[in-house]
């Protein structure tokens, strides 16, 4: 009977260890899955925006086009309501949507062939005085209308819509 307790002893303390290391090692990838979750939000935080030139769009600043100029958006849908604009040496980045501008000092666009690649470029401390905002569906476009409040002067934009190809389905 002697030699049944000593087996069963062993054999508990042999259980006992076993659930020590699962408690551990289940620690232990709860600790490995805590830091991705945290290191992938971080990582959209720092999401980079690829800046593609808009080839229909018109641009108009107090009634005339500007030397030089260019309009930019993104490719993703989720980010359609946000416009880099290019005036000359100058670039605006624009916010639809929230009906905000914001300066983008050239330094914070890297050239890629003829897009553009950045970080965040909506960042409160660069925020633009802009009044009198203005957004409409014109047909083919959407024109969008704003005040710059360091110019004085109206700037107009209007970006084509993307085809609808649903019906070809």
């Amino acid at each position: 009977m002697s030699l049944r307790r000593v087996r069963a002893g062993k054999e508990s303390s042999w259980c006992g260890e076993y659930r020590v290391m699962n408690r551990v090692a289940l620690r232990i990838l709860a600790m490995f899955c805590a830091i991705a979750f945290v290191a992938g939000a971080l990582a959209g935080e720092n999401e980079r925006f690829l800046w593609k030139a808009v080839g229909r769009a018109q641009l108009k600043l107090a009634d005339k086009t500007p030397l030089t100029w260019n309009v930019y958006q993104t490719e993703k849908k989720k980010q359609a309501n946000l416009v880099l604009v290019q005036l000359g040496r100058r670039y605006l980045a624009l916010d639809i949507k929230g009906k905000v501008a914001y300066y983008v000092f050239p330094s914070d666009l890297q050239a890629k062939g003829s897009d553009f690649e950045s970080g965040d470029l909506f960042v409160q401390s660069r925020l633009m005085p802009t009044t009198a905002w203005t957004v409409r569906d014109v047909g083919p476009a959407e024109m969008i209308k704003l005040t710059l409040g360091d110019y004085g002067r109206a700037l107009d934009v209007e970006l084509p819509h993307m085809p609808d190809l649903r019906a070809f389905y």
